[in-house]
């Protein structure tokens, strides 16, 4: 466990008054910490892609990022959207994993790689839902977007509705499978791609583990999971590969170490190879120069501050909600942060009234900037108490400065 001091400082500093200088002490949790003197973070690695991202999927901070605006053809990185609006109807209680989907000619029909369902056939959600995610199967992502909405270009105008609420600004979905054709190919960027990776993490931790499982066997053909990465490095747990003439050879990976959680994308690459290859570096750089940092806890009590005119002395000053940053290893010892409140408080207070500000800095840069809040109501004190606040106040702005 490390700690570091905590200034706290007033907002509004008239000239007869004089600002708080208590020193706090706030304990941040952190799992472990490097006492050694910060390193030299060195170049990122070149990539040898069209397009690239590597972010903390905690944090959401981009570590490194080229061309990673840009629309592309996501390929079967398509599929990560399918399966999102097909699980998001589990949840919501529209689908089960038991249901059965009846298999169109369309959907049997379907070109490049496929799960090998019949023509026809029953086939059940979760089996479909896995040949989506590990066999890439264009047959199962027909198979689902038919049964969902009706049709597939029903189901490509859901997955852009979710692409909106998401915040993919650079997304547009014609078809359920990632298939280009000679008029048109689905559109995805590299951040649209972490952030829909990010979120299918997040939201469907339940139904997270199927991007790591190997294999998948249907109709007794068995097929390995395209995600090579699976079977060389025991830190990645998904998510996704995709090729087409158009996109070349692209890949959305997420990987696990130390309690820290990376996301990279790659698109545009050479060959299956390179995508691999690739993405390996950019995880490598990520988890070997950075690191996740817990700064504080839900509703931890950052200090203790006077409270005039109330039926309390003092209240307590917190944040509400847990706060994680993405800062470079071995250096949270050389972080410093201040609190900024006001240098009189005066009841009656709410509890959770915003206060102030905390902001976390790391050589010159603001990490961190949130509210501080009040951790427990005040109310507003006898006309006894309130006399000799006022009394006190007033002998306190004629003797400072």
């Amino acid at each position: 466990m490390s700690s570091f001091s905590i200034a706290t400082s007033s907002k509004n500093n008239p000239p007869r008054s004089r600002a708080l200088s208590l020193l706090l002490v706030v304990f941040i949790l952190a799992s472990n910490f490097s006492f050694a003197a910060p390193a030299i973070i060195p170049r990122p690695p070149e990539i040898a892609a069209t397009s690239y991202i590597l972010l903390d999927a905690k944090t959401g901070q981009v570590l490194i990022e080229e061309n990673a605006d840009e629309a592309l053809p996501p390929a079967s990185l398509t599929k990560i959207m399918t399966a999102y609006v097909v699980t998001e109807e589990i949840l919501s209680g529209n689908l089960a994993l038991s249901d059965e989907v009846h298999i169109s000619e369309k959907a049997w029909r379907m070109e490049g790689s496929k799960m090998f369902v019949g023509v026809d056939t029953q086939v059940e959600v979760e089996d479909l839902l896995r040949g989506i995610i590990i066999q890439s199967g264009n047959d199962a992502s027909v198979a689902m977007a038919e049964h969902i909405a009706g049709s597939e270009e029903a189901f490509a105008d859901m997955m852009n509705q979710y692409a909106e609420v998401l915040g993919l600004s650079q997304t547009f979905f014609m078809n359920a499978s990632g298939l280009d054709t000679e008029l048109y190919y689905n559109t995805m960027s590299a951040r649209d791609l972490a952030t829909l990776a990010q979120a299918t993490i997040t939201r469907h931790a339940e139904f997270y583990p199927m991007y790591a499982e190997r294999e998948f066997t249907y109709n007794d053909i068995r097929q390995s999971n395209r995600n090579t990465l699976l079977f060389r490095d025991r830190n990645v747990d998904g998510m996704k590969t995709g090729w087409t003439d158009a996109a070349g050879y692209c890949l959305v990976a997420s990987a696990e170490r130390d309690g820290m959680r990376l996301i990279s994308v790659v698109m545009g690459t050479a060959s299956e190879e390179a995508r691999a290859i690739e993405t390996q570096k950019l995880l490598t750089y990520g988890f070997r120069y950075y690191e996740t940092h817990k700064l504080y806890d839900s509703n931890q009590v950052l200090t203790n501050v006077p409270v005039y005119s109330g039926a309390l002395n003092a209240v307590d000053l917190g944040i509400e909600d847990e706060v994680y940053i993405t800062i470079p290893r071995g250096q949270a010892e050389s972080m410093t942060a201040t609190v900024d409140v006001d240098e009189i408080i005066r009841a009656p207070l709410s509890d959770r009234q915003i206060m102030g500000e905390v902001r976390v800095v790391l050589d010159n840069n603001i990490l961190y900037q949130g509210d501080v809040v009040s951790m427990q109501a005040v109310e507003q004190g006898g006309i006894l108490k309130r006399f000799v606040d006022w009394i006190t106040l007033l002998f306190s702005n004629m003797f400072s400065g």
